[in-house]
């Protein structure tokens, strides 16, 4: 594939999406559509890929990959003005086969794309469309086929009541020969109402020219879908959604009732894990085997090891490592490493910590920016007042150590190994190893004052 390039088509506004940026951006299964396409190629080992862009197109840049070209298309004048933009891209290009993708298209796929170049070569094809046989045809292109070949696209407007029986429908997506492609574009010229330059219009330029054009028919109705309005958009991810759900299933992963659950298509998930309702797995989160999570779970950019539990819990971009169980109604926040057996209960947050093996957080605590050692007990009402308004500052917690219920450790501190705080303690000094700190006032009690109190009150 060290032959070959692409161009994806990605200046489509999204109006009839009610969307205030690119149509590409939207989103499936969290990610834009974008980069489903840029990963397709990718996978399929592409060589250089360019994308064509509309004016301040500074959104969808940010979402491709750093090695990628854009070229901008000033004017939306029809797909075949779109591939022209990006003409200094092909005459670079030119001794190579190219690519045309729709970057709407998400689930035109990487084995399709290989198969189809291998059929493009094998039959030493000018221009190769992508094809798909569907059952309802409506609204599509359709592909019209002679003996030598593909002779035709017909538009649904345009055809036939013959033409219009045909199954077999353009995806928007060809390969070419780049040499062949220029040539035809330069011959390209708007002669339709619209007063636009028609992609497909190249496959009658370059039959007329003499040149082999075909379709491959990639067997899956799924490479032709893409997006014009929220509700296509809604039938998208609910096809990625099944998608995954299939690869969950056979990779062994128990997901019993899917009322809810949602995983991205980079989710990593072990045999043995069940994933119950409500749970929602995004971005590069990898998953261990034998572990629950859920109800009701939301993990982001998440690595979780083996055997955790996790129930109606946050967790973004923080590893758990192997038997910790955590929630419900906690959240781990960014850059936390939750090592091995930690128990994590109800209300408790995490911030930018390392928690050590065996430390239990029964209830109602802030952990945040604190390096804390193992087998630790956290009491109720702990705080990490890691903040004083400018700056935030980090604590240190050893082994083996006691935080009593309600105490406020103030950044800095280091309690060391084995030590104690008293319950109620607001502990602003370092605790050294095996002491115990008190930081309260004496209990004063005034005889008869709540009786003195209540006639007052009357």
């Amino acid at each position: 594939m060290n032959q070959t390039c692409a161009v994806i088509l990605a200046a489509g506004e999204g109006k009839r999406m009610k969307a205030r940026g690119s149509k590409v951006l939207c989103q499936v299964l969290f990610q834009p559509m974008i980069r489903w396409v840029c990963g397709n190629c990718a996978g399929a080992d592409i060589g250089e890929t360019c994308v064509v862009v509309g004016k301040d197109a500074q959104d969808v840049c940010r979402q491709l990959p750093p090695e990628t070209a854009t070229a901008v298309q000033e004017q939306r004048l029809g797909t075949g003005h779109a591939v022209r933009s990006a003409e200094a891209f092909l005459q670079k290009n030119r001794e190579k086969d190219v690519l045309i993708l729709l970057g709407d298209a998400p689930f035109l796929f990487s084995d399709v794309i290989r198969r189809a170049y291998d059929f493009h070569k094998a039959g030493d094809n000018a221009m190769t469309v992508v094809s798909a046989v569907v059952e309802d045809p409506t609204g599509y292109g359709r592909i019209i086929r002679d003996g030598a070949g593909v002779c035709a696209i017909v538009e649904d407007r345009d055809a036939d009541d013959a033409q219009k029986a045909v199954r077999e429908i353009n995806s928007g997506a060809c390969w070419y020969k780049a040499s062949a492609l220029l040539e035809a574009l330069e011959a390209l010229t708007p002669a339709n109402a619209q007063g636009e330059y028609y992609l497909t219009d190249t496959l009658g330029i370059l039959r007329d020219r003499g040149y082999r054009v075909d379709a491959f028919d990639a067997g899956d109705p799924r490479v032709v879908l893409g997006a014009n309005s929220r509700r296509d958009l809604a039938a998208l991810n609910a096809i990625a959604r099944e998608m995954v759900f299939d690869r969950l299933y056979e990779e062994g992963v128990d997901i019993p009732v899917t009322d809810g659950v949602i995983i991205g298509p980079q989710v990593r998930v072990g045999a043995g894990t069940q994933i119950l309702p409500g749970t929602i797995l995004k971005g590069e989160t990898v998953i261990g085997g034998d572990c629950v999570i859920g109800p009701g779970s939301v993990l982001e950019d998440a690595r979780v090891g083996n055997g955790c539990v996790v129930r109606n819990t946050y967790i973004t971009r923080s590893v758990l490592e192997d038997d910790v169980q955590i929630g419900p109604f906690s959240q781990v926040r960014p850059d936390c490493r939750i090592c091995r057996g930690v128990r994590i209960g109800d209300f408790v947050e995490v911030k930018n910590s390392t928690i050590g093996e065996d430390t239990h957080a029964a209830h109602l605590t802030y952990i945040g920016d604190t390096d804390c050692g193992a087998r630790v007990n956290f009491g109720c009402g702990v705080a990490v007042a890691n903040y004083n308004g400018k700056q935030k500052f980090r604590s240190t917690i050893g082994d083996d150590c006691f935080i009593g219920c309600n105490t406020n450790l103030v950044s800095p501190v280091k309690i060391g190994n084995g030590a104690y705080t008293a319950a109620g303690s607001t502990v602003t000094v370092d605790v050294p190893e095996d002491a115990v700190c008190i930081a309260r006032s004496r209990e004063v009690i005034k005889e008869g004052l709540a009786l003195r109190y209540r006639k007052v009150k009357k």
